[in-house]
């Protein structure tokens, strides 16, 4: 038997079954025994077809005959390919012998062969009831912090927004039912007279087949038995159709269809659609809107009104024409619905660019917080804490100061483009001179439908002026770096002449190609960076660095995290830096040291020395510790607030030796309770170099312990996840919790330390954010060997952490090379980052002064800024700790005066020493760098940050045994005990400037005869 007709018969048999007796379909039959009863439903299945067409007044026999009067049609060159094979002659034969009763000798129907393919093809068929409880995977909407849509998390095909069928106005459904199965509210699941009109169409007019598939049946095929274009699935969907219409009503199993349908643009059911296409919720439709994804299942790719909108107007006039003829709307509606614009959204508007790594951070949240398993499982409602327009300049800051980063340091390398257009051009251009045919209709279309379709066509409106190919394949695009701020441009032009690319919005610029000179192919994608101003449309290559970073923006009060991004771009790794992963914060940790010298008593000036230290192994067992700074020197004493300042290890260590405990171990151990209080860490390494950073942090734990500084001790839990709701009920919603207070320092040490880390901002380490350090705190990090750099910072609303370095995941630790410091890589981005959160709503105000708590605890008196001595008036206002209503004066607890006035060398006036290494880069309070400059706006154009090579947490062991050791100095002399004089309460200028300085003034000088007292 040929292999064609068992399949026919088989599904024959199928289709027999199914409309005979629905509610006895047999799955298994036995070959040996069962063939007189496979012959007697062949029977009655076609007696009931001849019923059901002559209920429409057709003549079945005429039908069939006339498909099969040209044999070579069906088996000709032009047949469907999947009739090629089949005996015209047997299908007759067949046909005479099961319709109309005769019994031919040269029958070719053998039942065992046919009842072998059956059984097989319903082994193990699906349950129908699984369709009745099925929970179809939903897309949940985000919300950012305003209430605006922001996000989706859907599965794989499963962006869908499901909707009850309540909620999809009955035009709507209508235009579906019209457009695909005009029959539905009438047939049982299978349309037997569709089936047999596509099944003689296909074989009368060889093309594109006709499926003849109901609602039902399109259901069962979407959500059950898949999509295999075989008779086996099309004979397990006819019986799991029959077999859901008995367990189901109509309204319950459209409701499955419109909600489980594609629709074009990743969109899956009419909720989602209607929101994709239009932006509207599908309550909202209008007529035209309606017929427009009504026309869609048929080919959503195929009538994209994207790709292909003439498609789609003809498309949308065949549905409307169909809703006309089945009495839905008037034929004014129709016309007027013809005219009217497609409307559709642009593809960009309706989906996610930013914002991955928090995305999925929310998700992560929701099973924690929320005891959600998943978020696909149903449509929730999430309302989240990020701020829309910051989160998309964070990671533009971010990207843009990575890619500066390796610009500068000459490591870009150009490895190709993103994508290359020219396949997707030759399409469009090949498509542009004749819009595809449409394909042939099914035969029950031909009753006034398509004269209608056709009519209606003709009053849709003419097509708009039509853009150049590479535009619109330009625009279509869908980049593997779809997160990546910088435009994508099309290379149009190479050669002598130059190079030029082609904009989105169709304009052509001239293109700066930096490493990629020589490299660029027509068409290729590439990501630029614009240059408007005068003259002609300019731009630069950006190339994709192979530096990591991250980056985070948390609200100080609340801890909502309001922006965050855990890499370069999400598509490339998705490893979230900010949450998932720990690296040493260098010189960022050092503020918690400082804290506990504060906390201890010790005052902002109190002078440490910044030389040479050895501490005792801890226990009397392993190696004792010698720290370096990073240049091998030292600068002699130094007040605590100039040694957090310009970063110096050794005035760190030192505060160990007696500065916060008698012992260095106990002082050891002081820190960590603090840093363990503080959650940086579930466990501390007692071990001295970790008071220098040199054990790993994640990033959002330390942006919560400088959030703690900003707020006088009081440490935010960080979050994102502030509600779900599911059809507008609550599942969960954050908590309103206040700040856990840091128990282990009190208010007043956490404020100095706030007041010292402004200082860092004003001519520190970090002096290239001096412009607005009025606003801003903070510290720079970078550890050994410039692995890592940080900035962590904060204003009185929000705290920024930054970091940058490569990644360790193949046990190999690289460098960004001598001097990418946290001040030259990290601070730019920063205050890019800032400056995005002033204009994104965040306040800018300057730092807040003490609470009211603190204010009662401390006096405001003014200091030489550079030994820390009290002068009358004038000076640097520095803020004390009163002890029993008292100043505690603690400027000479680590260094006596005697030690200081041995120290001095001797000299004709007695009063000569060494000023501070001048390494350290300083500049004044008021935002000015030496030699009168300041910082410029755009963050990253800056050759060099004011960092000093000291802010590196550089040979934390003390290895390094090489370094020169600096003279002991002394405060206003420079580095050969000269006088190096600057104006009365100017501060720190360490390199060399010969402006006028402040003579120092020996505290215990008994004689008033210096008439600068």
């Amino acid at each position: 038997m040929n292999a064609i007709l068992i399949k026919l018969f088989a599904t024959a048999l199928t289709l027999s079954q199914v409309t005979t007796r629905p509610d006895a379909v047999r799955t298994q039959f036995d070959p040996a025994k069962d063939g007189a009863q496979v012959v007697a439903i062949l029977r009655d299945g076609c007696a009931h077809m001849r019923k059901s067409f002559d209920i429409e007044d057709i003549n079945l026999d005429e039908l069939i005959s006339t498909a099969m009067e040209d044999p070579s049609a069906v088996a000709g060159d032009n047949a469907p390919k999947i009739l090629h094979g089949l005996d015209i002659a047997e299908l007759n034969t067949s046909y005479k012998q099961f319709c109309k009763g005769e019994n031919p000798a040269n029958s070719p129907f053998e039942a065992a062969a046919v009842i072998a393919f059956y059984n097989n093809a319903v082994k193990d068929l699906p349950s129908a009831e699984a369709l009745r409880d099925i929970k179809l995977p939903s897309a949940s909407v985000i919300l950012d912090s305003a209430g605006k849509p922001y996000s989706e998390t859907f599965e794989t095909h499963g962006r869908r927004l499901v909707v009850p069928i309540e909620g999809v106005p009955d035009l709507v459904q209508k235009a579906f039912v019209a457009a695909e199965d005009k029959r539905f509210y009438q047939h049982h699941g299978i349309d037997e007279r569709g089936v047999i009109r596509a099944f003689v169409g296909n074989l009368a007019s060889p093309g594109r087949p006709a499926g003849g598939s109901t609602i039902t049946q399109q259901v069962v095929k979407n959500l059950s038995v898949g999509d295999d274009v075989t008779y086996e699935r099309k004979i397990r969907e006819m019986i799991v159709a029959s077999r859901l219409e008995r367990l189901q009503t109509k309204p319950q199993i459209l409701g499955l269809y419109l909600n489980g349908i594609y629709l074009g643009r990743g969109a899956y059911g009419i909720e989602m659609a209607a929101r994709s296409w239009f932006g509207k919720s599908v309550g909202a439709l209008t007529l035209p809107e309606a017929a427009l994804l009504a026309g869609l299942p048929k080919g959503p790719n195929y009538y994209s009104p994207d790709k292909y909108p003439e498609r789609a107007r003809e498309r949308r006039a065949y549905v409307l024409s169909r809703m006309k003829e089945e009495g839905t709307i008037t034929e004014a509606q129709m016309n007027a619905a013809l005219v009217a614009d497609l409307g559709i959204k642009p593809p960009d508007a309706a989906r996610q660019d930013s914002g991955f790594y928090l995305v999925d951070h929310v998700a992560r949240e929701t099973r924690s917080f929320a005891g959600l398993e998943t978020l696909t499982n149903a449509s929730y409602t999430v309302r989240t804490t990020v701020n829309a327009g910051l989160q998309s300049a964070l990671e533009g800051a971010l990207q843009e100061g990575l890619a500066a980063y390796e610009r500068g340091t000459g490591r870009a390398r150009y490895e190709g483009p993103e994508l290359n257009l020219s396949e997707a051009i030759k399409r469009i251009e090949a498509a542009a001179p004749a819009p595809a045919a449409e394909p042939a209709p099914a035969p029950e279309t031909k009753k006034g439908a398509r004269k209608g379709a056709d009519k209606a066509a003709a009053k849709a409106p003419a097509k708009s002026t039509v853009q150049p190919a590479w535009q619109r394949a330009l625009v279509s695009a869908r980049p593997p770096l779809y997160d990546v701020r910088w435009p994508l441009a099309v290379v149009l032009q190479t050669g002598k002449n130059g190079t030029k690319v082609g904009l989105p919005d169709g304009r052509v610029a001239s293109l700066e190609p930096g490493p990629a000179r020589g490299k660029l192919q027509l068409y290729d994608a590439v990501r630029v960076r614009l240059r408007e101003g005068k003259g002609s449309l300019r731009a630069d290559l950006r190339v994709r660095p192979t530096v990591q970073g991250a980056a985070i923006v948390l609200e100080n009060r609340t801890g909502k995290i309001l922006a965050m991004s855990g890499g370069f771009s999400y598509p490339l790794s998705q490893l979230n830096r900010v949450t998932q992963a720990v690296r040493q914060p260098g010189s960022t940790l050092k503020p918690l040291t400082y804290l506990a010298a504060l906390n201890a008593g010790l005052q902002p000036n109190t002078l440490v020395m910044d030389s040479a230290v050895t501490l005792p192994p801890i226990g009397g067992t392993g190696d004792s510790w010698s720290p370096k700074n990073y240049d091998g020197g030292g600068s002699g004493a130094t007040t605590i607030r100039r040694g957090l300042e310009f970063s110096k290890n050794l005035v760190t260590a030192r505060l160990l030796q007696g500065g916060i405990a008698a012992k260095a171990p106990d002082s050891l151990q002081r820190v960590c309770d603090i840093a363990l209080e503080a959650q940086l860490y579930a466990e501390c390494e007692r071990y001295y170099p970790f008071v220098l950073g040199a054990q790993p942090v994640r990033m959002i734990d330390l942006a919560s312990f400088y959030a703690a500084i900003a707020n006088e001790g009081a440490r935010p839990s960080a979050y994102a996840l502030e509600a779900v709701e599911r059809d507008g009920k609550p599942v969960y919603r954050h908590p309103d919790k206040a700040p856990v207070r840091i128990g282990s320092a009190d208010r007043v040490a956490f404020y100095q330390l706030k007041t010292m880390l402004q200082g860092v901002t004003q001519h520190g380490t970090a002096a290239a954010l001096s412009g607005i350090s009025a606003y801003v705190a903070g510290k720079t990090g970078t550890s050994e060997n410039e692995n890592d750099a940080w900035f962590a910072g904060f204003s009185n609303e929000i705290t920024v952490v930054v970091w940058a370095g490569y990644d360790n995941a193949d046990g190999v630790r690289r460098t960004l090379g001598r001097g990418q410091t946290g001040g030259h890589v990290s601070v730019p981005i920063a205050r890019a980052i800032f400056q995005a959160a002033w204009a994104n709503g965040v306040p800018r105000t300057p730092l807040a002064p003490p609470s009211p708590e603190t204010k009662a605890l401390i006096a405001d008196l003014p200091i030489e800024p550079r030994s820390g001595q009290r002068v009358a008036s004038g000076g640097f206002i520095e803020h004390f700790r009163l002890k029993g209503g008292q100043v505690a004066d603690t400027q000479y607890a680590l260094v006596p005066r005697d030690t200081l006035y041995a120290m001095r060398p001797d000299a004709e006036d007695g009063d000569y020493g060494n000023a501070e290494d001048g390494a350290d880069v300083a500049g004044d309070l008021f935002g000015n760098l030496p030699g009168g400059r300041r910082t410029t706006e755009d963050p990253f154009t800056q050759r060099r940050s004011a960092e000093t090579d000291s802010d590196r947490t550089a040979d934390p062991w003390g290895l390094r045994r090489d370094r020169r050791e600096e003279p002991q100095a002394w405060p206003g002399r420079d580095r050969y005990g000269q006088v190096n004089p600057v104006p009365f309460g100017s501060p720190f200028d360490d390199e060399g400037d010969t402006r006028t300085r402040q003579r120092r003034r020996d505290p215990d000088y008994l004689f008033g005869d210096d008439p600068g007292y």
